[in-house]
């Protein structure tokens, strides 16, 4: 079976509090874009043994152990409560690891539905996002994979209205790997009312005055390059642009797709229209 995992960006992310459990409650509107990597697995010709598989990286090559890959996780998940064979899993990496685009946690989210369907497993979306929910807050998100409000730790998911429709979003990564369990140590959460959900609502132009994303100051403080992009962006005509989640991604939103400038040819660039 093979699929194509995609990534996400975050209009708006606040934190609100930490929780007793060490996570954070946020608010954030988690949103799909077309930004793919590729995910295919067939059955291993070796007898079903659930320690019995392989797992091959092409693309970006991941550095962390194979068994914390969050592919190999979901397998293991499954196969705890279904009968599965063993499979070869081959993921193409596309999606920068580190960027606050849900690479990981789509990948992992994925590897569930394919499963489930691969297999006649029969899980409904609920049983599949309370299993993506222990693989990370995010993936719970990539099972339905629609524009989603995002509360608690991220994994409660409420629809959103398709509200970028038709526009041409730019998503640049500098190369920098954030860590989103250092860039939480930094962030201040604040029980303000920003009511983001409301925000939203307003014009895309006038999203710069009343939406943020609360990782964005101090991110930008250790990385100047990151504001530079976001200024970058804005100067090529974009309507808004923000980190994605903990980044260190930026993207812009964009009525067409124009010329960009001031952003070094080096730097991986997506764009596409949604």
């Amino acid at each position: 079976m093979l699929e194509f995992p995609n990534a996400k960006i975050n209009i708006g992310l606040n934190i609100i509090r930490k929780r007793p459990d060490g996570f954070h409650d946020l608010e954030s509107l988690f949103y799909p874009i077309g930004m793919c990597d590729i995910l295919e697995f067939i059955p291993a010709s070796t007898p079903p043994d659930h320690s019995v598989f392989s797992f091959e990286n092409t693309g970006i090559v991941l550095t962390d152990p194979v068994e914390k890959n969050l592919c190999v996780k979901a397998y293991r998940l499954v196969k705890r409560k279904y009968p599965l064979p063993s499979l070869q899993i081959h993921l193409h990496k596309v999606i920068p690891p580190g960027a606050g685009l849900g690479g990981g946690s789509s990948n992992g989210a994925f590897m569930i539905r394919m499963l489930s369907a691969a297999f006649d497993l029969g899980m409904t979306p609920h049983e599949m996002e309370e299993m993506a929910g222990t693989l990370g807050s995010d993936c719970p998100f990539f099972i339905r994979n629609q524009p989603a409000f995002a509360t608690g730790r991220g994994n409660n998911l409420a629809p959103a209205e398709p509200i970028l429709s038709g526009y041409h979003v730019v998503v640049v990564h500098p190369g920098i790997h954030i860590n989103t369990s250092e860039a939480y140590t930094k962030a201040t959460p604040e029980e303000s009312g920003k009511r983001l959900f409301e925000s939203i609502k307003l014009p895309i132009h006038e999203w710069e005055q009343t939406i943020r994303n609360d990782f964005e100051e101090h991110i930008v403080n250790d990385y100047p390059e990151i504001g530079k992009l976001k200024e970058a962006l804005y100067r090529s005509g974009a309507l808004y642009s923000s980190l994605s989640g903990s980044g260190s991604a930026v993207y812009g939103i964009f009525e067409k797709a124009v010329p960009l400038k001031g952003i070094p040819s080096e730097y991986f660039i997506w764009q596409g229209t949604l």
